[in-house]
Protein backbone atom coordinates (compact mmCIF):
# COMPACT_ATOMS: atom_id res chain seq x y z
CA UNK A 1 0.00 0.00 0.00
CA UNK A 2 1.44 3.32 -1.00
CA UNK A 3 -0.08 5.39 1.79
CA UNK A 4 -0.03 4.96 5.55
CA UNK A 5 -3.44 3.72 6.77
CA UNK A 6 -5.08 3.13 10.12
CA UNK A 7 -7.10 -0.09 10.29
CA UNK A 8 -9.58 -1.29 12.90
CA UNK A 9 -10.31 -5.01 13.19
CA UNK A 10 -13.00 -6.29 15.54
CA UNK A 11 -12.99 -9.72 17.12
CA UNK A 12 -9.20 -9.50 16.89
CA UNK A 13 -8.07 -11.56 19.88
CA UNK A 14 -7.88 -14.75 17.82
CA UNK A 15 -8.85 -16.64 14.69
CA UNK A 16 -9.71 -14.75 11.51
CA UNK A 17 -9.64 -11.39 13.28
CA UNK A 18 -6.14 -11.82 14.67
CA UNK A 19 -4.75 -13.13 11.39
CA UNK A 20 -6.32 -10.21 9.53
CA UNK A 21 -4.89 -7.70 12.00
CA UNK A 22 -1.43 -9.22 11.67
CA UNK A 23 -1.66 -9.29 7.88
CA UNK A 24 -2.61 -5.61 7.69
CA UNK A 25 0.08 -4.66 10.20
CA UNK A 26 2.75 -6.56 8.28
CA UNK A 27 1.99 -4.57 5.15
CA UNK A 28 2.51 -1.34 7.13
CA UNK A 29 -0.89 -0.37 8.52
CA UNK A 30 -1.29 0.97 12.02
CA UNK A 31 -3.78 -1.56 13.38
CA UNK A 32 -6.32 -1.14 16.16
CA UNK A 33 -7.48 -4.45 17.61
CA UNK A 34 -10.89 -4.54 19.28
CA UNK A 35 -12.29 -7.47 21.23
CA UNK A 36 -14.38 -8.20 24.30
CA UNK A 37 -11.57 -10.34 25.71
CA UNK A 38 -8.74 -8.75 27.69
CA UNK A 39 -6.47 -11.16 25.83
CA UNK A 40 -6.45 -8.70 22.96
CA UNK A 41 -4.08 -6.54 25.01
CA UNK A 42 -1.52 -9.33 25.11
CA UNK A 43 -1.98 -9.97 21.41
CA UNK A 44 -1.27 -6.32 20.57
CA UNK A 45 1.78 -6.33 22.84
CA UNK A 46 3.12 -9.40 21.05
CA UNK A 47 2.66 -7.65 17.71
CA UNK A 48 4.50 -4.58 18.95
CA UNK A 49 7.34 -6.86 20.04
CA UNK A 50 7.66 -7.77 16.35
CA UNK A 51 7.91 -4.06 15.46
CA UNK A 52 4.33 -3.94 14.18
CA UNK A 53 2.09 -0.96 14.90
CA UNK A 54 -0.71 -2.33 17.06
CA UNK A 55 -2.93 -1.05 19.86
CA UNK A 56 -5.81 -2.78 21.59
CA UNK A 57 -9.18 -1.72 22.96
CA UNK A 58 -11.67 -3.83 24.92
CA UNK A 59 -15.44 -3.52 24.55
CA UNK A 60 -18.54 -5.71 24.61
CA UNK A 61 -20.31 -5.14 21.29
CA UNK A 62 -23.65 -6.27 22.72
CA UNK A 63 -23.64 -3.07 24.79
CA UNK A 64 -24.59 -0.03 22.71
CA UNK A 65 -23.12 2.35 25.30
CA UNK A 66 -19.78 0.52 25.16
CA UNK A 67 -19.76 0.73 21.36
CA UNK A 68 -20.25 4.48 21.55
CA UNK A 69 -17.59 4.85 24.23
CA UNK A 70 -14.95 2.73 22.50
CA UNK A 71 -15.58 4.45 19.17
CA UNK A 72 -14.96 7.82 20.84
CA UNK A 73 -11.77 6.54 22.45
CA UNK A 74 -10.51 5.09 19.18
CA UNK A 75 -11.24 8.33 17.33
CA UNK A 76 -9.43 10.32 20.00
CA UNK A 77 -6.45 7.98 19.86
CA UNK A 78 -6.18 7.67 16.06
CA UNK A 79 -7.76 10.79 14.66
CA UNK A 80 -9.76 8.60 12.29
CA UNK A 81 -10.10 5.12 10.84
CA UNK A 82 -9.33 4.47 7.17
CA UNK A 83 -10.11 0.75 7.12
CA UNK A 84 -12.78 -1.05 9.12
CA UNK A 85 -12.94 -4.83 9.24
CA UNK A 86 -16.08 -5.98 11.07
CA UNK A 87 -15.11 -9.51 12.00
CA UNK A 88 -16.58 -9.95 15.50
CA UNK A 89 -19.45 -12.42 15.52
CA UNK A 90 -21.26 -14.90 17.67
CA UNK A 91 -23.10 -18.15 17.03
CA UNK A 92 -24.52 -19.43 20.34
CA UNK A 93 -25.28 -23.08 20.87
CA UNK A 94 -27.57 -24.91 23.28
CA UNK A 95 -25.82 -27.73 25.14
CA UNK A 96 -23.16 -27.72 22.47
CA UNK A 97 -25.62 -28.08 19.60
CA UNK A 98 -26.90 -25.71 16.93
CA UNK A 99 -30.37 -24.59 18.09
CA UNK A 100 -33.36 -25.51 15.97
CA UNK A 101 -35.72 -22.84 14.68
CA UNK A 102 -38.18 -23.47 17.53
CA UNK A 103 -35.48 -23.40 20.19
CA UNK A 104 -34.18 -19.88 19.56
CA UNK A 105 -35.35 -17.41 22.18
CA UNK A 106 -36.12 -13.78 21.48
CA UNK A 107 -33.22 -12.87 23.76
CA UNK A 108 -30.75 -14.99 21.80
CA UNK A 109 -32.08 -13.62 18.51
CA UNK A 110 -31.56 -10.05 19.70
CA UNK A 111 -28.09 -10.79 21.10
CA UNK A 112 -26.90 -12.38 17.86
CA UNK A 113 -28.17 -9.44 15.81
CA UNK A 114 -26.60 -6.94 18.19
CA UNK A 115 -23.11 -8.37 17.69
CA UNK A 116 -23.33 -9.64 14.12
CA UNK A 117 -25.35 -6.84 12.52
CA UNK A 118 -25.99 -3.83 14.77
CA UNK A 119 -22.38 -3.41 15.92
CA UNK A 120 -21.01 -3.32 12.34
CA UNK A 121 -23.75 -0.82 11.41
CA UNK A 122 -22.89 1.49 14.31
CA UNK A 123 -19.14 1.28 13.75
CA UNK A 124 -19.62 2.11 10.07
CA UNK A 125 -21.66 5.13 11.11
CA UNK A 126 -19.07 6.34 13.60
CA UNK A 127 -16.06 6.13 11.30
CA UNK A 128 -17.74 7.15 8.06
CA UNK A 129 -17.22 10.88 8.56
CA UNK A 130 -13.44 10.65 8.46
CA UNK A 131 -13.52 8.46 5.37
CA UNK A 132 -15.76 10.96 3.59
CA UNK A 133 -13.43 13.82 4.47
CA UNK A 134 -10.40 11.96 3.11
CA UNK A 135 -12.31 10.72 0.06
CA UNK A 136 -10.94 7.25 0.83
CA UNK A 137 -12.17 4.37 2.94
CA UNK A 138 -12.47 0.61 3.05
CA UNK A 139 -15.07 -1.46 4.89
CA UNK A 140 -14.94 -5.24 4.97
CA UNK A 141 -17.73 -7.12 6.70
CA UNK A 142 -17.27 -10.78 7.50
CA UNK A 143 -20.47 -12.60 6.53
CA UNK A 144 -20.79 -16.37 6.22
CA UNK A 145 -21.59 -19.16 3.81
CA UNK A 146 -24.72 -19.56 5.95
CA UNK A 147 -25.90 -16.18 4.64
CA UNK A 148 -25.52 -17.31 1.04
CA UNK A 149 -27.14 -20.74 1.05
CA UNK A 150 -28.91 -23.18 3.31
CA UNK A 151 -26.66 -24.60 6.00
CA UNK A 152 -27.58 -27.30 8.47
CA UNK A 153 -24.62 -26.17 10.57
CA UNK A 154 -25.99 -22.71 11.36
CA UNK A 155 -28.83 -21.44 13.49
CA UNK A 156 -31.55 -19.32 11.90
CA UNK A 157 -30.53 -16.27 13.95
CA UNK A 158 -26.93 -16.55 12.76
CA UNK A 159 -27.87 -17.05 9.10
CA UNK A 160 -30.34 -14.16 9.18
CA UNK A 161 -27.92 -11.79 10.90
CA UNK A 162 -25.17 -12.48 8.37
CA UNK A 163 -27.59 -12.12 5.45
CA UNK A 164 -28.54 -8.72 6.85
CA UNK A 165 -24.85 -7.78 6.92
CA UNK A 166 -24.60 -8.51 3.19
CA UNK A 167 -27.64 -6.36 2.40
CA UNK A 168 -26.34 -3.54 4.62
CA UNK A 169 -22.94 -3.71 2.93
CA UNK A 170 -24.42 -3.35 -0.54
CA UNK A 171 -26.52 -0.35 0.49
CA UNK A 172 -23.52 1.30 2.15
CA UNK A 173 -21.38 0.59 -0.90
CA UNK A 174 -23.84 2.22 -3.26
CA UNK A 175 -24.44 5.23 -1.05
CA UNK A 176 -20.76 6.12 -0.50
CA UNK A 177 -18.95 4.96 -3.64
CA UNK A 178 -18.73 8.55 -4.87
CA UNK A 179 -16.59 9.39 -1.82
CA UNK A 180 -13.92 6.87 -2.73
CA UNK A 181 -15.21 4.46 -0.09
CA UNK A 182 -15.71 0.80 -0.87
CA UNK A 183 -17.54 -1.84 1.15
CA UNK A 184 -17.40 -5.57 0.53
CA UNK A 185 -18.17 -8.84 2.29
CA UNK A 186 -16.21 -12.01 2.76
CA UNK A 187 -18.33 -15.13 3.26
CA UNK A 188 -16.12 -17.85 4.77
CA UNK A 189 -17.11 -21.47 4.74
CA UNK A 190 -15.46 -24.04 7.01
CA UNK A 191 -12.28 -22.39 8.30
CA UNK A 192 -9.75 -23.93 10.67
CA UNK A 193 -10.08 -21.48 13.54
CA UNK A 194 -9.19 -22.27 17.17
CA UNK A 195 -12.88 -23.08 17.71
CA UNK A 196 -12.94 -25.47 14.75
CA UNK A 197 -9.89 -27.27 16.08
CA UNK A 198 -11.96 -28.33 19.09
CA UNK A 199 -14.28 -30.31 16.81
CA UNK A 200 -14.04 -34.09 16.76
CA UNK A 201 -12.16 -35.78 13.90
CA UNK A 202 -15.47 -37.18 12.68
CA UNK A 203 -16.98 -33.69 12.41
CA UNK A 204 -13.96 -32.34 10.54
CA UNK A 205 -13.88 -35.33 8.18
CA UNK A 206 -17.57 -34.83 7.38
CA UNK A 207 -16.89 -31.16 6.64
CA UNK A 208 -14.05 -32.02 4.27
CA UNK A 209 -16.28 -34.43 2.34
CA UNK A 210 -18.62 -31.54 1.52
CA UNK A 211 -15.84 -29.29 0.17
CA UNK A 212 -14.80 -29.81 -3.47
CA UNK A 213 -11.16 -28.77 -2.90
CA UNK A 214 -10.95 -31.51 -0.27
CA UNK A 215 -9.79 -29.57 2.76
CA UNK A 216 -10.80 -26.98 5.33
CA UNK A 217 -9.80 -23.37 4.71
CA UNK A 218 -7.24 -21.39 6.66
CA UNK A 219 -7.44 -18.07 8.48
CA UNK A 220 -4.60 -16.86 6.25
CA UNK A 221 -6.79 -17.31 3.18
CA UNK A 222 -9.56 -15.19 4.67
CA UNK A 223 -7.07 -12.54 5.81
CA UNK A 224 -5.61 -12.41 2.29
CA UNK A 225 -9.07 -11.59 0.94
CA UNK A 226 -9.42 -8.81 3.50
CA UNK A 227 -6.00 -7.45 2.55
CA UNK A 228 -7.06 -7.23 -1.10
CA UNK A 229 -10.41 -5.58 -0.39
CA UNK A 230 -8.68 -2.96 1.79
CA UNK A 231 -5.97 -2.12 -0.74
CA UNK A 232 -5.71 0.63 -3.33
CA UNK A 233 -5.92 -2.04 -6.02
CA UNK A 234 -9.52 -2.82 -4.98
CA UNK A 235 -10.81 0.69 -5.65
CA UNK A 236 -13.06 -0.58 -8.46
CA UNK A 237 -14.56 -3.41 -6.38
CA UNK A 238 -17.46 -2.56 -4.12
CA UNK A 239 -20.73 -4.12 -2.99
CA UNK A 240 -19.46 -7.62 -3.63
CA UNK A 241 -19.40 -10.86 -1.65
CA UNK A 242 -16.33 -13.07 -1.95
CA UNK A 243 -17.02 -16.70 -1.06
CA UNK A 244 -14.01 -18.31 0.61
CA UNK A 245 -15.38 -21.83 1.00
CA UNK A 246 -13.42 -24.20 -1.23
CA UNK A 247 -16.30 -24.49 -3.67
CA UNK A 248 -18.85 -25.78 -1.15
CA UNK A 249 -21.22 -23.07 -2.38
CA UNK A 250 -20.80 -21.58 -5.85
CA UNK A 251 -22.91 -18.53 -6.68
Amino acid sequence: MSTFRTSLVTGAAGGIGLETAETLARRGDRVILLDRSDQVQEVAAAMRAEDLQAEAFVADLTDLAQIDDVANRILTFTGGIDILVNNAGVHPKINGRIPGFEDITAQDWEMVFRINTTAPFLLCQRFLGGMKEKKWGRVVNIASRAARAYSDRAGTHYSASKAAVIAMTRKFAGDYAAYGITANCIAPGQIMTPLARRSTPEVLEAAVRRIPVGRIGTVEEVAAAAAYFTSDLAAFVTGTVLDVNGGETML
